[in-house]
């Protein structure tokens, strides 16, 4: 049911750009293309799985760490051209707390009582806490004067350089241990694609994803300033719930199946994923367009090193329950209303 409802509304990226020709409100462009954007992400997931199962472990990784983002990665390329530096630094601090907190949380609640694997989740929220550590070089320098000049940009660099360093280190060591403990997490039920069919929905998908997404950033503002919101809180917490929901949805359905401890490796490795490979990645491609420097507020860095903290304690034992979940929940609600307190600066 649940695919056959995403498969239907994949006609709302279409529908989505070419009511954006019409120069319809900015408001209802806004709505519609984060809706948009749920369906196409799943997409893009489903290709990139289908495609791994041709590709082998190395690629599959690759392509996951790739495409699997390709809704956050393109918004953000997007926002960085329209100057919305604040939007894009939020969004991706966002998307870290928020598979930290609110899809582990989820996932936790709904899968109740299991053993997680410890070993996977503590790799994956120590690598959340060194990449918070290296923001710090270049986030304390800009709590004072502009944030968005050329020297924090340059700072940056050393800092997305080692994350990505320590992202393919780090993935090629567990892509080995899980083939040793012959791991396969894979659905079984997603029926074969042949690979061309699999890049083909793939180059199809990201195109009308990067459409959507474009109009999704350039009505970001407008949408903010109707709903009497800061730019950062709709880009921290709607735009970053948007990109990863059909990710989301994904590990709450396999939580209630029973199977708590793959949602939860979904949940901490996306979080991983989005710290040590996405934020560096758009710090790099960024230089293409405009230099993006990894300028992160106080609050941003706060809500990084403290979901990864909370997270730790709770997970850290390898075992989940109801309680668990609720409080991850309940923190993530607590860092919300803390970005919506900060506004923007």
């Amino acid at each position: 049911m649940l695919r056959k409802a995403l498969f239907a509304s994949l006609a709302l990226g279409p529908v989505v750009i070419v009511l954006d020709r019409l120069e319809l409100g900015a408001t209802l462009l806004f709505v519609l293309a984060c809706a948009a954007l749920i369906p196409l992400a799943w997409l893009i997931g489903e290709a990139t799985e289908h495609a791994a199962r041709h590709t082998g472990a190395g690629v599959a990784g690759f392509l996951n760490a790739t495409l699997g983002n390709a809704p956050e990665l393109i918004i953000a390329l997007f926002a960085v051209a329209d100057g919305l530096t604040e939007v894009v630094r939020g969004s991706l601090s966002g998307s870290v707390v928020g598979n930290l907190l609110l899809v582990l949380g989820f996932s936790l609640l709904f899968g109740g009582h299991g053993r997680l694997d410890q070993t996977s989740s503590l790799v994956a929220l120590a690598l959340v806490a060194f990449a918070t550590l290296l923001f710090l070089v270049p986030a304390i320098p800009s709590w004072s004067g502009d944030p968005d000049r050329r020297s924090l940009a340059v700072l940056s660099l050393p800092v997305t350089i080692a994350l990505l360093l320590v992202y393919v280190g780090v993935t090629t060591l567990s892509l080995r241990r899980h083939r040793r403990l012959h791991i396969s997490d894979a659905p079984a039920d997603l029926g074969g694609w042949t690979l061309a069919t699999a890049i083909v929905v793939l180059v199809l998908a990201t195109a009308v994803t990067a459409f959507v997404a474009e109009i999704l950033v350039g009505s970001l503002e407008h949408f903010a300033d109707k709903a009497g919101l800061s730019d950062f809180f709709v880009a921290a917490v709607v735009v970053a719930i948007v990109g990863n929901a059909a990710e989301h949805g994904g590990a709450v359905v396999i939580a209630r199946r029973g199977n708590v401890r793959l949602a939860a490796e979904i949940a901490l490795a996306s979080s991983a994923q989005v710290a040590v490979f996405l934020i560096p990645a758009v710090a790099l491609l960024a230089w293409a367009i405009e230099p993006l420097a990894l300028s992160f507020r106080p609050v941003e860095l706060g809500a990084l090193g403290g979901s990864a903290l909370l997270a730790a304690l709770l997970v850290g034992p390898g075992r989940s329950s109801h309680a668990r979940g609720a409080a991850l929940v309940a923190a993530y609600a607590g860092v919300a209303l803390a970005f919506l307190a900060s506004g923007d600066r």
